[in-house]
């Protein structure tokens, strides 16, 4: 959330001998005003390791300001509490990552948790609009990668739309969406989906509605990437919801 808010990933701060994290998270502040609001919400990590605010910091320590998580102040593990994991990252999407989702989806009163992955694949896919001539150029070649660019801040804004249309849509309150950007090798996840409802036929409605939208409306980008060359897919971004997708 911080990231969307500041346009930065990292930031460098030059802090006095002795501060500690209040101190760095005022300069933070007093730089970027919009993070102002959350003071009273957020949590601290110094070095990957949970602190408070009077914990000292030294030179070089890496700093994570942890926003809520999404979903209101109901207990996240207590059944028909909201929970929602929304995500882009860099990093690989691995089997713990998929388990790690099922279990934080999933209450005692969940009978199913659909999860879906989507894959790169060696075959092309439809070109965008006026790269016609280059997916020719390429034609019968294997695609060896794909290249993922995303406009961050809104791909997380319209994820939450699209969470709140499967709650609205489905009564799904318990989902996670992560989606990867930069080089995804052919064979690797780009993206994971996990639902959880108390019967299967939401669950799979959920899931499938949640990749079928993201893929229309999210602000994420692709090129398939050949041994000489590069071709962008896709088609133009769809501002809403279909009117006549599937309702609960």
């Amino acid at each position: 959330m911080q990231r969307a808010q500041t346009g930065r990933r990292a930031i460098s701060l030059d802090l006095p001998d002795g501060a500690d994290v209040n101190a760095a998270w005022s300069a933070l502040v007093a730089d970027y005003p919009v993070l102002g609001p959350a003071a009273d919400s957020v949590r601290f990590a110094r070095n990957g390791r949970y602190v408070d605010a009077a914990e000292p910091l030294t030179a070089g320590d890496e700093l994570a300001v942890i926003p809520p998580v999404a979903g209101g102040t109901e207990t996240p593990s207590s059944p028909g509490a909201r929970h929602r994991r929304l995500e882009v990252v860099e990093e690989a999407l691995g089997a713990g990552l998929l388990d790690d989702l099922r279990v934080a989806v999933a209450t005692p009163a969940d009978g199913a948790v659909a999860l879906f992955v989507g894959q790169t694949r060696e075959s092309p896919g439809t070109p965008a609009p006026g790269q016609e001539a280059e997916a020719a150029r390429h034609a019968g070649q294997t695609v060896e990668g794909l290249e993922y660019e995303a406009f961050e801040p809104m791909v997380l804004a319209t994820l939450a739309e699209i969470a709140d249309e499967m709650e609205a849509r489905f009564g799904v309150r318990r989902l996670a969406i992560v989606h990867r950007i930069g080089e995804v090798p052919v064979g690797e996840a780009s993206v994971a989906i996990a639902v959880a409802a108390p019967h299967r036929d939401e669950a799979f409605a959920a899931c499938r509605y949640a990749i079928e939208e993201l893929k229309a409306r999210a602000p994420i980008w692709k090129a398939e990437r050949y041994a000489d060359g590069s071709v962008w897919i896709g088609a133009p971004a769809r501002s809403g919801p279909e009117t006549d997708a599937t309702a609960r």
